[in-house]
């Protein structure tokens, strides 16, 4: 039997191939999309052969790499120091995707509450803009743009109707779908740490399958979008605005979800302990972050 791993040191794992071929993996799918993007520019047919090598290498090395780091901690390898530097991994990754998030509820709020009353001629830039676009309106959706054939002018905006029409409205719905997987996320936390496991693998795949009902609601709401109200990513700042805020964060949840599907499978093969389930609790932290980053957008984007 052997011994327990020194609790004083940090544990350092064998030599191992994972980051040449995650760095392989990385340099050939960003070569791949810039190839694909010039390509595309140019009017000349694309190849999607590099993006295609870079996705499956990187997602191979990926899940070898989790696979191998899950094996150790499951010999019990991993020792305080080793955990301590996932927490603090974990976090300084979360903080990353908050100045993120940030940038972009920076540049809404640049273009909604100053350049719009600038161009209406509002504010110490004030802007003679009857000049250059005399039918400009300074409100807030910016629906209406200069030049259709650039920027193409959308039949309405997703903003709310209003709360008493909040019954038919996807985006509310979406809120009340997400923060409540937020709740029963809580609830598994809650459970395994009570060694209640079969709560907290059915609390989980709850929290999984509101996660899959919320991503098929943001679909109907795009399809929506451009198809009956003509909202597009070319629909000026408005339409660039809403779908980078809400596509990144669709793009955010994908991942989140896909965490925890990940987190489930290992619950349901008896993984996690009241005082070891570090990778759910992380999964569980960045949930919580999406969730908070959907209030924000359902205030911002979608109701003021």
């Amino acid at each position: 039997m052997s011994n327990p791993p020194d609790q004083s040191i940090y544990y350092v794992p064998h030599n191992s191939w994972y980051p040449i071929g995650a760095a392989l993996g990385i340099f050939c799918l960003v070569v791949g999309l810039g190839t694909l993007l010039n390509d595309l520019k140019a009017g000349t047919e694309p190849s999607h052969l590099l993006v295609y090598t870079g996705a499956i290498v990187l997602a191979v090395v990926l899940f070898v790499w989790f696979a191998k780091v899950v094996e150790e901690n499951q010999q019990g390898l991993a020792n305080a120091q080793l955990k301590r530097s996932y927490i603090w991994g974990m976090s300084w990754f979360i903080f990353s995707e908050v100045m993120f998030f940030a940038a972009f509820f920076g540049a809404l709020f640049y273009a909604r509450n100053l350049a719009v009353a600038w161009l209406g001629g509002e504010g110490a830039k004030a802007f003679t803009g009857e000049y250059l676009w005399p039918e400009f309106e300074a409100v807030w959706p910016v629906v209406n743009n200069p030049d259709p054939s650039v920027f193409e002018n959308p039949g309405a905006s997703m903003a709310s109707p209003g709360i008493m029409n909040w019954g038919s409205y996807l985006p509310f719905w979406n809120t009340v779908i997400l923060l409540t997987s937020s709740v029963t996320v809580h609830f598994a936390h809650t459970a395994i740490k009570a060694e209640a496991r079969t709560k907290f693998v059915a609390w989980l795949a709850i929290t999984v399958a509101l996660a899959g009902v919320f991503l098929f609601l943001q679909v109907e709401e795009y399809v929506e979008a451009y198809q009956e109200l003509g909202l597009t990513l070319s629909s000026g700042i408005y339409g660039s605005t809403f779908f980078l805020l809400t596509g990144f964060h669709g793009f955010h949840v994908t991942l989140g979800a896909f965490i925890l599907l990940m987190q489930l499978v290992r619950a349901s093969r008896g993984h996690f302990k009241a005082h070891d389930c570090f990778g759910f609790e992380a999964a569980s932290w960045y949930w919580h972050f999406v969730d908070v980053v959907w209030a924000g957008l359902f205030i911002f984007v979608y109701v003021m």
